[in-house]
């Protein structure tokens, strides 16, 4: 059975975040509210559903009306081998003896999803199954925005610029488990994108760089991208280009990768247990204002 119904849209911010209500994910949806959910995605680049309560083949059934459902991850293994489109986030399953105090065992920085392949994916959805009564939010940034507010000087120095993805974790030791950090760094996983690449669907510019996984800029010496990184890093995290999204069970986050960066939370309370399940949904290989198309240096499609 097909359902057609007309969502309510309830926008959380000046430029990201919108909840959507009156719909089912449980069940494949009309034709009608696909473009609906699509439409408010490219607009606001993140879309919530509250009360979604879906089995994990749901879950991909509901992706898989967006896009291609990718394999859980490049490195990481997929938790149920019935699923491998299925990344299990879970702050019990990465506790590292190493860690010390009660802060977080792996260090959390502002990043877009699986941007050290060429052709990073095009959008994720992550699950709330397991979620702590407070604390555990998630922030969300507009890169499209982010760039429309640069100086023209800037946007045009950007325009023409490309820069190194990798995926090698920069995190001291104790932060992450030893195990863990081998297997994300398992494969040498690098790609080259345009600094500013251009949506596919709506034609903004967005800027296309995260602390987490850009390495350097092409065209610049090191320190002159190092400075240029930190500030479009500290421009494209400001407040106003963001929304926090506050979790409940059965709480969906679905968000645009090719516009967003996403920061995972830090203030878990100790002891308190957090489960997520994302997919991701295959993407294309992003283009920048001069037409060049991003590359591999190093590995494959992520498909």
């Amino acid at each position: 059975m097909t359902i057609s119904t007309t969502i309510d849209v309830r926008p959380l911010s000046g430029h990201t975040g919108a909840e959507v209500h009156g719909v089912d994910l449980r069940e494949p949806l009309s034709r009608e509210v696909v473009a609906q959910i699509r439409a408010t995605l490219l607009q606001w680049k993140v879309v919530f559903f509250r009360d979604q309560d879906l089995t994990p083949a749901q879950h991909i059934g509901f992706g898989r009306q967006f896009g291609e459902v990718t394999a859980a991850h490049p490195t990481l293994p997929a938790a149920f081998p019935e699923f491998p489109e299925i990344l299990v986030l879970d702050n019990e399953a990465y506790a590292s003896a190493e860690a010390t105090g009660d802060g977080p065992s792996i260090e959390s920085r502002w990043h877009t999803d699986v941007t050290f392949v060429a052709n990073p994916p095009m959008a994720s959805i992550l699950r709330g199954i397991v979620v702590p009564p407070y604390g555990g939010d998630t922030q969300w940034t507009n890169l499209a925005a982010a760039y429309a507010t640069l100086s023209e000087p800037l946007q045009q120095l950007s325009d023409g610029l490309h820069a190194v993805h990798h995926n090698f974790l920069p995190i001291k030791r104790g932060e992450m488990p030893v195990a863990l950090k081998q297997q994300f760094q398992s494969k040498d996983l690098r790609a080259v994108h345009p600094v500013v690449r251009l949506h596919p669907e709506t034609g903004e510019k967005v800027l296309f760089v995260n602390p987490n996984f850009t390495s350097h800029i092409v065209e610049l010496t090191r320190q002159e991208g190092s400075h240029l990184l930190a500030l479009l890093y500290e421009h494209l995290t400001s407040a106003p280009f963001t929304c926090r999204f506050h979790w409940e069970p059965n709480s969906i986050a679905f968000w645009d990768n090719r516009a967003t960066c996403h920061l995972v939370p830090t203030d878990i309370p100790p002891g308190m247990h957090r489960s997520m399940q994302r997919i991701t949904l295959a993407g294309d290989v992003p283009v920048g204002p001069d037409g060049a198309a991003s590359y591999a240096l190093a590995g494959e499609r992520f498909d």
